[in-house]
């Protein structure tokens, strides 16, 4: 009898994974977030953040607009700190040594223009951008059960070298949201392993659902570093000279 019955579970498990498509798993996360209409209007997000490291709380501020152009500032010890910055043709960041900007190498800014066009989520325009998707599975992650979609997105160069660049995202079973994102590091001291980014404490921002926790480390390490989000701004007005790599440094 207990092995009919654990027959019986396996054929539900794997009929409901059936039922389940990626399209459909899509569909259902926007829907169940503002809908398909409300991601599309979105122009810009603006996020006003903040971290705790070593009992230093830590002001953090994102923009990212629909054009590419994003920038990330950091407020540290009465010093602002931008990384990752994006003006539309220039890509660069705030040296942490001596506090210059610096453009990104070649490599780096030609790996990041292959993504542009994700904005304000990947999935929305996954077709158009060629990015490949694929169910594996179900997996339980931090006690919830999920779906494991693997992303196949254009190769990366790495070193001159064409290097695939997948993704995995897990969307919750019951919501339909993303809560974690796993991608392995292709350079630096972390090459190798698996950086994860989790989400949590989804909450409704002007008809849209948005997550206000974001933890960052690597796959099985200790020290993840997270971020709670204070507030977001959605399509806000944005000077264009906070884009631009400052001359003369």
């Amino acid at each position: 009898m207990k092995k009919n019955l654990a027959f019986i579970l396996f054929i539900a498990g794997s009929l409901t994974l059936k039922a389940q498509t990626v399209d459909e798993i899509i569909k259902r996360y926007f829907e169940n977030t503002g809908g398909l209409d409300k991601w599309k209007s979105l122009t810009g997000l603006k996020i006003m953040a903040k971290a705790n490291q070593q009992g230093m709380e830590i002001p953090i501020e994102i923009v990212q607009l629909k054009d590419g152009r994003q920038y990330t500032k950091i407020t540290f010890q009465g010093m602002e700190i931008k990384q990752g910055v994006y003006d539309g043709t220039t890509l660069w960041s705030t040296n942490w040594m001596n506090m210059k900007a610096e453009r990104s190498d070649a490599e780096t800014t030609e790996n990041f223009k292959q993504q542009l066009g994700e904005f304000p989520d990947p999935f929305l325009n996954y077709k158009a951008l060629g990015y490949k998707l694929e169910l594996v599975g179900k997996e339980t992650v931090d006690g919830n059960e999920t779906f494991k979609i693997k992303v196949t997105k254009k190769p990366i160069k790495v070193d001159g070298v064409q290097t695939d660049n997948v993704v995995f995202y897990y969307f919750d079973a019951q919501d339909y949201i993303p809560i974690l994102i796993e991608s392995e590091v292709k350079s630096g001291p972390a090459k190798g392993q698996i950086a994860q980014i989790k989400y949590s404490d989804y909450q409704e921002v002007n008809g849209l659902v948005l997550p206000f926790s974001m933890s960052q480390g690597a796959k099985g390490g200790t020290g993840a570093f997270t971020t709670t989000v204070v507030k977001y701004e959605l399509n806000p007005k944005v000077d264009d000279a906070v884009f631009k790599y400052p001359e003369g440094n």
